[in-house]
């Protein structure tokens, strides 16, 4: 008896402690996340319900999940950090049976003394109320009797599922949820998002511009081999003449009609939100930046060629940690020599990078917001002849992305610039003999959004002040290449987080050296771990 008094006792304990006790007091406030709830309804078309659900939590291995992470779009117009919850807009005021009014209502997981012993405290209805600042918070099990008729809206949007989630067997856990929601939206058991918006384009199509769309749909099913089974799809695609397309626009037309289900508006108006950042999203995404630009200098100061792969992965992580960040924004990217010829090399295994170039690709994660760094530098602090001709060439192509990411200016801007420096330097070089051969050695875009994603939500139209993107060119020329073999095995790319603003492009990372003098310069200053030993293990 004494036993379950003390354990009941410890467990009331543990849920009486303070939510905020000994954490950091710099995350978005309530106010924040309200006014993008504000923002979205002006997006929404009128008499539109929103339905956005939580992440799912995902099994890494037996009864081990991996870390947790909420859903961006729902973190960032919640502030909830939890799973198994569900948040429902409304583009005007509803009223209730009592008559309350209300324009947003979230239900989120009940609070439960002894799964908090195992996992952590729950803020639960009360601290979703106080914290968050939401009037309308419910129990997740009370969403079955959700007091609003998904039928009387004109449209219905939401995030189509991944189905990445689980039955946990759990009361209103993630799946229950969903499944709620689909029996209460009458959800079609064939309802597919690409093909929806397929219909989409069909049925809105007036001829002016029928021959792209002809493109696009075959794009698509050539993609997507299960919309191939389509027959107003494949209708569409062969049809011998415009009068059959007209047919088939009707009959597509009708089918559009008969639901209200909608996965594109809900995620064109996030899009539209997340791309420009308001004075705090800078003030986060600023420090997640000049972090990761310390991890680099840090780095550049603790490198030498007997190091491995991972303990240079460790290096900049723990300079993450130290600072208070919480994660890595993406898989952590640590290539010496060949293994930076290959984009998205996560493996890190090499025990030592000898006198190779090591490519970083690497970004902290500073309360939900995240870098996106890279640098390239000598493992023995000096660049080769070859290896500094290859990387200034990445440099000028770098600047001159920069110099481009400018208000007004179309997306592409900078790839576009970067591109011809690169190419004019390969062939200078003699590595290619054709400009056309130019993206065997340059294979990917320079730019890309940042914020909440490391590749964030945006429109891609021309730029708006106070968007960050990222401008990234790199050569890299694997072993093997059809060139002289004095090139192989180097793959350099540097990569910058730029602030777009009205007075020109503003480089948050630009503390962290990018010249190869400057590089080798902070390759001399002494390190911290100059000193730092462990005992050698068997």
């Amino acid at each position: 008896m004494k036993n379950v008094l003390f354990s009941t006792l410890l467990v009331l304990s543990i849920m009486s402690m303070g939510f905020s006790q000994g954490t950091p007091t710099d995350y978005l406030s309530a106010d924040f996340h309200k006014q993008r709830r504000d923002e979205v309804r002006k997006l929404l078309p009128p008499n539109t319900a929103v339905v956005l659900f939580a992440n799912a939590e995902r099994n890494r291995a037996n009864d081990v999940d991996f870390v947790y992470h909420q859903d961006p779009n729902f973190y960032y117009l919640t502030g909830y950090k939890e799973p198994n919850a569900v948040l429902v807009l409304f583009s005007e005021t509803q009223t209730d049976a009592s008559g309350k009014k209300f324009d947003e209502i979230i239900y989120v997981q009940e609070r439960n003394a002894r799964a908090e012993q195992w996992t952590g405290k729950r803020l639960g209805v009360e601290g979703v109320k106080e914290k968050l600042g939401f009037d309308m918070v419910f129990n997740g099990k009370e969403f079955e009797h959700f007091p609003v008729d998904f039928a009387s809206f004109d449209v219905v949007s939401f995030v189509d599922f991944q189905n990445d989630y689980r039955d946990q067997s759990g009361n209103a856990d993630l799946f229950d949820l969903i499944k709620t929601f689909k029996k209460k939206a009458n959800y079609p058991s064939d309802y597919n998002p690409i093909k929806n918006d397929l219909y989409s384009m069909i049925s809105a199509d007036d001829g002016s511009k029928t021959d792209e769309l002809v493109e696009t749909v075959e794009k698509y099913m050539n993609r997507y081999p299960n919309l191939q089974e389509d027959e107003f799809l494949n209708d569409f695609v062969n049809a011998a003449n415009e009068d059959m397309r007209k047919e088939i626009k009707n009959k597509v037309l009708v089918i559009q009609q008969s639901s209200n289900l909608d996965s594109k508006v809900l995620p064109m108006a996030m899009a539209k939100l997340r791309e420009t950042k308001t004075p705090e999203e800078i003030k986060l995404l600023k420090k997640a930046v000049e972090i990761s630009a310390v991890g680099q200098m840090e780095v550049m100061k603790a490198m030498h060629p007997n190091m491995s792969e991972s303990e240079i992965q460790g290096v900049h992580e723990y300079v993450y940690k130290k600072y208070g960040a919480e994660y890595e924004g993406y898989p952590s990217i640590v290539g010496g020599g060949n293994n930076g010829c290959i984009l998205h090399y996560i493996e890190n295994s090499k025990t030592t990078v000898g006198n190779d170039l090591v490519l970083m690709d690497l970004g902290a994660e500073y309360h939900g917001y995240t870098a996106d760094v890279t640098r390239t530098i000598p493992a023995n602090g000096k660049f080769t002849p070859e290896q500094k001709a290859i990387y200034d060439i990445v440099y000028n192509a770098q600047e001159a992305g920069i110099k481009a990411s400018t208000v007004g200016a179309p997306f592409q801007s900078p790839g576009k610039a970067a591109y011809q420096i690169v190419a004019d330097g390969l062939l200078k070089l003699g590595i290619i003999k054709e400009e056309k051969e130019t993206r065997i050695y340059f294979p990917h875009g320079t730019s890309h959004y940042l914020g909440l994603d490391v590749h964030d939500d945006g429109t891609y139209g021309p730029f708006k002040p106070n968007t960050v993107i990222t401008v990234e060119p790199g050569i890299y020329i694997p072993e093997g290449s059809n060139c002289d073999k004095k090139w192989w095995g180097i793959a350099v790319r540097i990569e910058d987080d730029v602030l777009i603003t009205n007075d020109g492009p503003v480089v948050l990372s630009a503390m962290a050296p990018r010249t190869t003098e400057a590089i080798e310069a902070m390759m001399k200053q002494p390190s911290p771990l100059d000193n730092f030993k462990l005992p050698k293990l068997d």
